[in-house]
């Protein structure tokens, strides 16, 4: 089979490798779907690890199953979950599910940039969601982003008639955007220094954007009724990003650190004025559960939260090197999918 395996991000070859074989309690899924996430294209992240198959967000058809699978067969429509927990440790009895270490150590073989992937059997016990005929495998490859984002938004608080600050509208800026609007924000406001990105976000629902030099305190104040933001979201790693989100929430309000931030990264944080004083929660959030897969799935399905404008790439897999430099630079594009069939 062919798969584009990843070396650097301006470094992604197209080769051949064996096509998975599949043992008792297993699956091959063949991929028609696999959209480029942030992550992978962080460098610091995946160099260590490099040359290998990225791609976590997929759907696809089931191909084949192993000895013992019974709820699953070849044709069905799905998409899959790469990191699932063992639902018995301390981490997954107390609800923190994807602190399990279980989930950590499972993924797809070889990667979602490929033909076909093998799912262990773990992932097929807990980790496989049917598609509705409705929904086209482009759209099931948002399941797992959402999923992330509807854990983030979770863990920040966020409800209707809140106020809403996103930082950073990539992809799952912009995914933040959308489930906000959905859950009932009042006020959503976003900002970014790319202009196409700023532009994406009143598209997807935000009320207003702030620009790049802006005073970011004063522009929510300015926007907002002259309160600050409810939750910040931190959609942006950049240090400066979240100095100012500390400085645009609310008393008693929340801000989620939900993109990661370069390894050697800190945040000097004045604790008296900037959390103790202003009763300020600081909170990230990690990845997503197989119940927040499942949820996510609903909301895309039913419609409260529409991706398929988010596409603005659609490739073959011959081009995975393209949409990487395209996700990399940050530009002019959202989600670019991969198409590994064609």
């Amino acid at each position: 089979m062919r798969a584009a395996v990843y070396y650097n991000n301006h470094d992604v070859r197209l080769q051949e490798m064996p096509r998975p074989e599949i043992g008792p309690g297993e699956m091959l899924v063949r991929i028609e779907a696999s959209g480029i996430c942030g992550s992978d294209v962080l460098e610091w992240y995946r160099l260590s690890r490099a040359p290998l198959v990225l791609g976590h967000e997929i759907a696809g058809q089931v191909a084949a199953v192993g000895e013992g699978v019974s709820a699953w067969q070849p044709g069905d429509r799905v998409a899959v979950a790469h990191h699932v927990p063992c639902n018995t440790c301390r981490f997954c009895l107390s609800g923190r599910h994807t602190m399990c270490p279980t989930l950590w150590q499972t993924n797809f073989d070889p990667g979602g940039f490929a033909e076909y992937v093998r799912l262990p059997a773990i992932n097929v016990d807990r980790g496989v969601f049917r598609l509705p005929d409705s929904l086209s495998y482009e759209e099931a490859t948002f399941i797992e982003p959402l999923a992330c984002v509807l854990r983030g938004q979770r863990r920040a608080g966020v409800a209707a008639g809140n106020s809403v600050l996103v930082i950073g509208c990539g992809i799952a800026g912009l995914l933040h955007v959308k489930l906000a609007r959905a859950m009932g924000a009042a006020r959503i406001m976003a900002t970014d220094i790319v202009e196409f990105r700023r532009q994406a976000a009143l598209f997807m629902g935000a009320d207003a954007v702030i620009e790049p030099g802006e005073d970011m305190a004063a522009a929510v104040r300015r926007l907002n009724g002259d309160c600050l933001a409810d939750t910040v979201i931190l959609s942006t790693g950049a240090m400066p990003a979240m100095v100012q989100g500390l400085a645009a929430v609310e008393r008693g309000g929340t801000v989620l650190v939900f993109a990661p931030a370069a390894p050697e990264a800190t945040l000097p944080v004045a604790i008296n004025d900037i959390l103790w004083r202003r009763d300020v929660t600081l909170t990230t959030s990690y990845a997503g559960s197989p119940a927040d897969y499942a949820a996510a799935l609903t909301l895309i399905a039913s419609g409260r939260v529409a991706v398929a404008d988010l596409i603005t790439h659609r490739l073959p897999l011959s081009e995975t090197g393209r949409g990487f430099q395209l996700v990399a630079e940050a530009k002019d594009s959202l989600k670019v999918i991969i198409e590994p069939q064609k």
